[in-house]
């Protein structure tokens, strides 16, 4: 018996693929645990048009994604840390200050997670800061520091 998966089963399959089981099987476990229903006509024809309605989302998130980038990567954020005597700066610049300065300077919501720095900024000048905005598209924001 042919079965279309609602959800992973383990050893099996994922989530929407179409497998072949043993009719016992199907009856007694996939389909009384609600784990898939039947791949008759009309089921798979209703899971082609959910995959195709979730490619349609999904290249949409990827288009405003690329935008979003686009718009970081042609403006700055300027952000000011506090210097000492001979350029020792006291602190640094953390990813949740980066994501407010974009929140405030450029008007873009940035989650401060998706800020990728592998450590403070503990030095002053300009900075190229990788914001990954979606799994495929990552833009590259200019951070300028300045003494405070």
């Amino acid at each position: 018996m042919k079965v279309i998966l609602l959800e992973d089963v383990k050893s099996l399959g994922k989530k929407g693929e179409v497998v072949q089981v043993n009719d016992g099987y199907a009856r007694n476990f996939i389909l009384h645990k609600n784990l898939g229903i039947e791949a008759t006509g009309k089921n798979l024809n209703d899971l082609k048009l959910k995959k195709e309605n979730e490619a349609k989302l999904a290249q949409e998130q990827l288009d405003e994604a690329k935008a979003l980038a686009a718009e970081i990567e042609k403006d700055s954020i300027t952000l000011a840390i506090k210097v000492g005597e001979g350029g020792k700066t006291f602190g640094s610049v953390s990813t949740k200050e980066i994501a407010t300065a974009v929140k405030e300077q450029l008007n873009l919501d940035v989650d401060k997670k998706k800020v990728q720095l592998k450590d403070s900024i503990k030095t002053l000048g300009e900075h190229i800061v990788p914001i990954r905005v979606h799994t495929k598209v990552t833009a590259n924001l200019k951070v300028i520091v300045n003494e405070e």
